[in-house]
């Protein structure tokens, strides 16, 4: 990661408005807490209201180079019930990335809106996703992310078992139930599989090419 490119994540890192250490911080982002430190220093020279001390942590003062955000009735809605929505449905590493968000957003809203996010009364429980799901969503999203391709044991509707090599290209959300779609090298074609019948997955180190007929986009468009 370039520095700029870390010294911009460390003052997104910061906004939540709550106390974060040093070692938090190097954990995230990969690097040492002297790293982090210097960093810090340097935010600091720079201008950014960045508060606290080595050892004990860092908070970034409230409204900097934001300025307060407006959202009506609706649109909170709607922000925090997706927030709950992903926290209870998707991967770990996606449902921590949604609470950071909305962490950032109660951070600069003015007191009235930041209210009306927390009695926001919309709810999406999500007690009957297993951690193995989450977990494999997490894996497949870094698989699509990096072109890595995967290989699983699956049942078929038809209670059958079969070995497949795909390449995961999207993941899709049907209320209760995840499916990746993914070109099938056995099938030579494109295939949807549900995350809850794959009985072993492997996200292989072998990287497939980028393929205008066997990508995602070409998906869409046979559906169409």
């Amino acid at each position: 990661m370039r520095r700029a490119d870390r010294l911009f994540q460390i003052v997104q890192l910061l906004r939540g408005g709550r106390l974060v250490t040093a070692r938090k911080l190097a954990d995230k982002l990969e690097v040492s807490e002297r790293t982090i430190y210097r960093d810090i220093v340097a935010l600091q020279a720079s201008g950014v209201p960045i508060e606290g001390e080595a050892g004990i942590g860092y908070v970034l003062r409230r409204g900097f180079d934001i300025p307060p955000l407006m959202f009506t009735r609706g649109e909170i809605e709607a922000i925090v019930l997706g927030t709950r929505m992903v926290e209870a449905w998707g991967g770990a590493q996606l449902a921590e990335a949604a609470r950071e968000a909305l962490k950032k957003i109660e951070a600069v809203v003015p007191p009235d809106l930041r209210d009306r996010i927390e009695r926001t009364p919309l709810y999406a429980p999500g007690f009957r996703v297993p951690d193995e799901l989450r977990r494999r969503l997490d894996e497949l999203s870094g698989a699509i992310r990096d072109q890595h391709i995967a290989a699983t044991d699956y049942r078929r509707e038809d209670g059958g078992d079969s070995q497949r090599r795909i390449r995961p290209l999207g993941l899709y959300f049907w209320g209760g139930v995840w499916t990746v779609v993914a070109w099938c090298e056995l099938r030579q074609d494109f295939r949807s599989f549900r995350i809850d019948r794959m009985d072993r997955l492997e996200i292989l180190t072998e990287r497939f090419p980028s393929d205008p007929e066997k990508s995602l986009r070409a998906f869409l468009a046979k559906m169409r």
